[in-house]
């Protein structure tokens, strides 16, 4: 190390450099937000208790970034660096340098692509639903209903003929439901998928579908034993194939994408990699 990094609101001093303070937040954070779309299954009490850590956790989030990042000092021995080679000749890999950090180039292309992966994605399998509703019981709503029907009181008791009709409160319950995980989970292969090394379209399309099928099939018995007993779980399964492969289809083919993929695997990943960012005369990169 040739510098020493001091933090611009911190009291560093001679040899030592300053790394982000440990914080638990952004787990308590993860952890509201399961519960909060849990309690759809699992009771409006869960939700709301969901929501209280989010807010909590936002807060002391916030609090640890702003005004002045929180940041620990740890010592550090500076030793001067010499590059010494027994070569005559040493051969240099030529890199374009890129105009910006790696923070500011990833979130805002990948994100909207993986927007609109969601959305494509879960019209898809909506789609696939209303097919096994007809196709099995008769009805386009019967798919539509059972995952809507999951959060009412007295779905347990409801007919088969019953489930297969039309109802406005299961609609826009299982509306909301279907909306927000196909969301999240377009916005999931946004910011992942650019980051694998080969083949995003194996992981979007067969594998996470594979997984997160796999692990419902083992906990809906326990989650909801009354849906569990009356979903389909092949059709299930080609339903979240289907999402998979159009929602990775289309953030695979998006423009931002296919600009980023071309990009090293170091800043695809967000890292600060010197040599492949451009910096300005004060030595800070931009």
């Amino acid at each position: 190390m040739t510098e020493i990094s001091k933090h611009s609101s911190g009291h560093g001093h001679e040899g030592q450099i300053h790394i982000p303070a440990n914080t638990a937040w952004p787990l308590v954070l993860a952890f509201g937000l399961t519960l909060s779309f849990g309690g759809i299954l699992l009771g409006i009490w869960i939700t709301v208790l969901g929501l209280l850590l989010c807010l909590i956790s936002i807060i002391g989030w916030f609090r640890d970034v702003l005004p002045h990042e929180s940041a620990e000092y740890v010592s550090v021995e500076v030793r001067p660096f010499v590059s010494e080679t027994t070569r005559k000749v040493v051969d240099r890999i030529e890199l374009p340098l890129l105009e910006h950090k790696p923070g500011e180039l990833l979130p805002q292309a990948t994100l909207i692509a993986g927007l609109k992966g969601g959305i494509f994605g879960g019209v898809a399998m909506a789609v696939v639903v209303m097919i096994y509703g007809q196709l099995i019981h008769g009805s386009v709503w019967y798919g539509v209903n059972l995952l809507g029907g999951a959060g009412v009181a007295d779905w347990t008791n409801a007919t088969t003929a019953q489930i297969a009709e039309f109802h406005w409160g299961w609609f826009l319950i299982a509306l909301l439901i279907h909306s927000t995980a196909s969301i999240l989970m377009g916005l999931i292969y946004g910011a992942m998928l650019p980051m694998l090394p080969s083949r995003p379209m194996l992981l979007s399309g067969i594998a996470a579908p594979l997984i997160w099928s796999g692990l419902l099939y083992a906990g809906m018995g326990i989650i909801n034993p009354a849906m569990n007993s009356r979903i389909s779980w092949p059709w299930f399964l080609v339903s979240q194939l289907v999402f998979g492969l159009v929602a990775g289809w289309v953030v695979a083919h998006d423009e931002n994408f296919k600009r980023i993929r071309k990009m090293p695997l170091a800043i695809r990943v967000g890292l600060e990699v010197p040599g492949l960012i451009q910096e300005n005369h004060q030595g800070e990169s931009h």
